[in-house]
């Protein structure tokens, strides 16, 4: 099969298409014939040598949609439609820029019933379930609350605004560029803040009493500030590192975090375990909603499989403003 590989860090051009074997699953693993993936900072994180040395060739992407090839417990069929995310993929097993993708059982979800594109679905996985797990998981959302989200135009950004919109949250977002400020409004934010770095009276002005619940795609360069935000036994998770190094320099943690507010942090690779089984997941309600135009797509552009460089140079421009796939 052709798959893009890493041999050593660096920039966009290190990404090499090769023609390397397609490995069997075992009784715990399906084959899946990849149609498309998105893009993610993990994957220029791990191409520039961010996430530990690179000894051996590795073959980048954490998640894919696509065809189940083969399943040898039978517990999915043949061509059928599915979506993966994590499980190991690019770090302990081949990762998703391939023509196939061998995963873990435990790591894949079925997308029967849907009529979504294939470039759409792609923009679901990743995204979609990290949004899920750090506000119903972590945060436990509820209909009527007030949320805000630091980093809102990043591309997990955009899909917490939607997905929120959707559970029935009033939802406040931030971007560094006013000129994005639409784009937040368009996918259903009611209000939208630029961030100087130094937000949180601006939006004790909007909510007085504090948010609920706040997502922090930032990280550790806007937490402090953030956390300000909150009301008394309210919560923060954190899902994203777009500020820096998640290092905070002599937190306090009587005087930087107030009374009652719960801190937590959201990694990915919890999806497929026991403590976050993909059974309950809500893509393929989400795939619905979406293709019924009840919820905006976070869709911003398509590339063939030939153009993954290209991708990975406006992935880390910071202007895609929404959600890059690559179509097979």
């Amino acid at each position: 099969m052709k798959a893009y590989v890493i041999e050593q860090p660096g920039g966009p051009e290190v990404l090499q298409l090769r023609d390397i074997l397609s490995p069997e699953p075992t009784q715990d693993e399906v084959k899946i014939r990849v149609r498309a993936f998105g893009l993610n900072r993990a994957e220029a994180y791990l191409r520039a040598g961010k996430m530990g040395e690179i000894t051996s060739p590795r073959v980048p992407g954490i998640e894919a949609v696509g065809e189940i090839i083969h399943d040898p417990a039978g517990i999915f069929r043949t061509g059928q439609r599915v979506a993966t995310a994590m499980g190991g993929m690019q770090f302990s097993r081949n990762g998703s820029y391939a023509e196939h993708v061998t995963v873990l059982r435990n790591n894949v979800v079925s997308l029967d019933g849907t009529s979504l594109s294939w470039e759409e679905l792609a923009t679901l996985p990743e995204a979609y379930l990290t949004v899920w797990g750090a506000l119903d998981k972590s945060l436990a959302i509820q209909k009527g609350q007030t949320l805000l989200i630091r980093g809102g135009t990043s591309s997990v950004g955009l899909a917490a605004v939607t997905y929120a919109k959707a559970r029935g949250l009033t939802v406040i977002a931030t971007t560094r560029n006013a000129a994005n400020s639409q784009r937040l409004y368009e996918m259903g934010a009611d209000a939208v803040l630029v961030d100087s770095g130094d937000i949180a009276q601006r939006v004790r002005e909007i909510a007085p009493q504090g948010v609920d619940a706040a997502l922090e795609v930032v990280g550790a360069a806007t937490l402090r500030d953030t956390i300000k935000t909150l009301r008394p036994f309210g919560a923060v998770s954190v899902i994203g590192l777009l500020g820096g190094a998640p290092i905070l320099e002599q937190f306090h943690l009587m005087q930087d975090l107030p009374a009652g507010v719960r801190l937590n942090f959201f990694p990915s690779g919890l999806f497929g375990t026991p403590a976050l089984p993909l059974t309950d997941t809500p893509l393929p309600w989400l795939a619905k909603e979406i293709a019924a135009k009840r919820m905006p797509s976070i869709h911003t552009q398509t590339f063939a499989f030939d153009e993954v460089r290209q991708a990975h140079r406006l992935m880390e421009s910071d202007r895609a403003l929404g959600k890059l796939v690559v179509l097979l």
